[in-house]
């Protein structure tokens, strides 16, 4: 899973003489995996960009304690979406500082991968940069993959580096193989795959079977899917998985959701945590007494809805939370059903604390698609 993934590999990527500079919101698997490596460790204010530059140009000038020798390496971990704040990593201004300060960059995608972008692939498909910017790009399978497990993308050099020195590649079992089948399935599904070519006897030299060029239209609609030769031999995924159709339209229908989700909230007066794009909702509770009844009224509910709520050691004592999840299962009456919820227990429990233009319940589902495209991405 994830948590072993940072807290076994970040120690095999750097060690003493190495500085690692963290968010402070970062996960606790990325806090162990710090604190494993030996490496100097500086915090900066969570997702703040100018509070990272000024640390970066104070540490990288003044060079290791004591002896101020030049570190063996900076590292810059950061998430992509943060898993109790719903914040999306600034992405552009970080890739412009890593080209001023030549740091290394390690971004956590456990809860981007396969929800953000027009193609699902993370936080940098939103962006629109290149993954061949980023040093490591970290996920999970447990999440929007369905399976189990994590990995790690990047360069092949340090990919080999860390399956020698990695303490979960020597060490771990073997992923079952059903397991693997769920991955693959399911990252040929967000990608889609290439049509095999039509088989021919022609031997014309300029035919377009034996051509390498590829007709503009095709290349771009090509781009990034998976080559059929990828995939195992006994594999056949249906039509709309292969072809990426479906997961298109499940990438749209979970944008549709979690944005209706942000702004129905905040339309009701709550308080809610995060960008108003990202798929999770953190809706502000605050005092941690009133966690347990918000469960319970919420599962009393008709129909009964269950709710994730976080409290401290996950989150400030002060900032208790319920963690709402929308997924592309949920359709628009779902999340209607949710709104009426968390409206009606919201009066009750004296949750509404949030300020602006306040409407109705039913106000807020009938302007649904209006709210949606109001959102400020």
């Amino acid at each position: 899973m994830g948590f072993a993934t940072n807290s076994t590999f970040i120690p095999a990527l750097v060690g003493k003489g190495s500085l690692i500079i963290s968010d402070e919101l970062n996960h606790a698997s990325i806090r162990i995996g710090a604190r494993q490596s030996g490496a100097y460790i500086r915090i900066f204010k969570h997702n703040d960009m100018s509070s990272l530059e000024s640390l970066l140009h104070e540490v990288i000038s003044q060079g290791q304690p004591k002896t101020h020798g030049a570190w063996k390496k900076v590292l810059v971990i950061v998430e992509g979406l943060y898993s109790m704040e719903g914040t999306v990593l600034n992405l552009p201004k970080i890739v412009e500082l890593k080209q001023i300060y030549k740091f290394h960059l390690y971004i956590d995608e456990a809860h981007s991968i396969g929800a953000l972008g027009p193609r699902g692939r993370g936080v940098t498909d939103y962006f629109n940069i290149p993954p061949s910017s980023i040093d490591v790009l970290m996920g999970t399978f447990t999440k929007s993959f369905g399976a189990a497990g994590g990995y790690i993308a990047g360069p092949k050099s340090p990919i080999d580096c860390l399956r020698l020195r990695g303490h979960s590649c020597p060490y771990a079992e073997a992923m079952a193989p059903p397991v693997l089948a769920q991955i693959v399935a399911s990252m040929a599904s967000i990608m889609g795959v290439v049509p095999a070519p039509w088989p021919t006897n022609s031997t014309f030299p300029f035919s377009p079977v034996g051509s390498i060029v590829t007709p503009r239209d095709k290349t771009k609609e090509l781009l990034g899917m998976v080559p059929t030769s990828s995939l195992p031999t006994w594999m056949n995924l249906p039509p709309a998985l292969a072809d990426g159709s479906e997961a298109r339209a499940r990438i749209r229908r979970l944008a549709f959701n979690s944005r209706y989700l942000h702004a129905g909230l905040k339309k009701l007066n709550f308080i809610i945590y995060g960008h108003s794009f990202s798929p999770i909702v953190p809706l502000l509770i605050f005092n941690p007494g009133k966690l347990p009844t918000f469960v319970r009224m919420m599962r009393s509910y008709s129909p009964p809805i269950v709710v994730v709520v976080v409290a401290y050691p996950a989150t400030p004592f002060e900032t208790a939370r319920a963690r709402f999840c929308p997924s592309a299962s949920h359709t628009k009456e779902d999340i209607d059903i949710v709104l009426r919820a968390c409206d009606e227990v919201g009066e009750i429990l004296d949750s509404k604390h949030g300020s602006g233009e306040r409407w109705g319940i039913n106000t807020v589902c009938e302007r649904a698609v209006e709210l949606v495209h109001s959102v400020n991405v």
